[in-house]
């Protein structure tokens, strides 16, 4: 699937776009933008792509998405018919992370708003979501450019309460996940270069320096999995974008990603996308068909 960039500027210099989606059905590319994206499905259904994550979408929904995240809402083969009378209709918000200056979210007072933004890289699925976001989120279009500037970050805040679920397994972006500041950093840096080899766990230990065993205690209790869990993340997340962005067979797939075994490579990836690599690639390819 070719992957195209799109221009998602303000055509007014707005600091940010509010711009409501009426059509047929949804733009029929896959994309990205510099520009973070929230967007909430007033109507419509189908199958969103977001990184390399494949699920159904319907009327709604609510996501925010990092820069630079591909992406495309497909919507059901019904909304393409001549004869159809249904819509996809949706609202979205583009915004840089510094549309109010470049150290606005650096200040204590928004932080839960600056790690809500961090998350976003990944691609975050909002869950139970209060109508009174939903609201205010649909009134920014009527409000004049200073209450808009303060119904967005009113949102951004109340979106920090709400459920969250990230929409991508970490490997996706791969160079976008090291923490300088983090007592891991050295260990996300040596796994971000090395992981199409062998991995030992002694060796990723040695680096902190921990023992083996401690290291994988420490690594399960700060990141909720273990070690082999969050390599095998990386890996299927590298997997994913070979499928994607290239024409590789799965065999070829697999020992790029760094597994020596074809059978534990389709069974880790069946546990981590919920899909074989076959269906995998099928499901993107007939995407753009």
């Amino acid at each position: 699937m070719k992957l195209f960039k799109i221009n998602r500027e303000s055509p007014t210099a707005t600091s940010f776009t509010v711009s409501e989606t009426k059509e047929p059905h949804f733009l029929k590319t896959w994309h990205y933008h510099p520009e973070l994206e929230l967007v909430y499905i007033l109507e419509s259904s189908g199958t969103r792509f977001i990184g390399n994550s494949i699920a159904k979408f319907e009327a709604g929904e609510l996501v925010l998405l990092g820069a630079n995240l591909p992406h495309m809402w497909l919507n059901d083969t019904i909304y393409f018919d001549h004869n159809s009378s249904l819509k996809a209709k949706a609202i979205a918000v583009h915004f840089t992370e510094d549309f109010l200056g470049k150290d606005f979210f650096s200040v204590s007072e928004m932080t839960s708003i600056a790690k809500l933004l961090a998350r976003a890289k990944r691609g975050v699925l909002f869950k139970n979501i209060n109508p009174s976001i939903i609201k205010r989120l649909q009134n920014l279009r009527k409000l004049s450019p200073f209450e808009r500037t303060v119904g967005m970050l009113l949102v951004l805040q109340e979106l920090t309460m709400a459920q969250q679920e990230l929409i991508n397994s970490e490997g996706y972006l791969i160079s976008q996940n090291s923490d300088s500041n983090n007592r891991f950093s050295i260990v996300y840096e040596y796994v971000f270069k090395n992981f199409r080899d062998p991995i030992k766990l002694s060796e990723v230990a040695s680096l902190i320096p921990m023992n083996p065993s401690s290291f994988s205690r420490l690594f399960s209790r700060f990141h909720k999995k273990s070690f082999i869990r969050y390599l095998n993340e990386i890996r299927i997340g590298y997997a994913c974008k070979m499928l994607v962005d290239q024409s590789n067979s799965i065999s070829e797939t697999c020992y790029s990603s760094g597994f020596n075994n074809l059978s534990n490579f389709n069974r880790q990836f069946k546990i981590i996308t919920g899909k074989s690599p076959s269906e995998y690639a099928k499901n993107y390819t007939e995407a753009t068909d």
